[in-house]
């Protein structure tokens, strides 16, 4: 038996990607959470004139569950494709990256 038959946990698995792969999937996750807040910030703006009214409206639970159901509406957005704002996000990030 080599070296190159045992198996070795997946914890401790040598990959062969370069390291600038994690800096660029870490890069493109925070250009898409910065993406997700600018969204979830202009949803509240656009929903913020919204009345609301009796019988099932208004009150301190709709707030509540309009704040959330704004941020999955933006999550969602996020991630399927956005608005661009997190493509131009990664490039400058990978930009500043490599100025460094």
């Amino acid at each position: 038996m080599t070296p190159l038959d045992i198996a070795l946990p997946a914890s401790k698995a040598i990959t062969a990607q370069p390291a600038m792969t994690a800096d660029k999937q870490a890069a493109r996750k925070t250009a898409q959470e910065f993406e997700q807040v600018f969204l979830t910030t202009y949803l509240e703006q656009m929903f913020s004139g919204l009345k609301t009214e009796a019988p099932f409206g208004g009150g301190t639970g709709e707030a509540i569950f309009r704040s959330m159901l704004l941020n999955e509406y933006s999550t969602q957005m996020s991630n399927s494709g956005g608005i661009g704002l997190a493509d131009h996000v990664y490039r400058e990030i990978l930009t500043l990256q490599e100025a460094q």
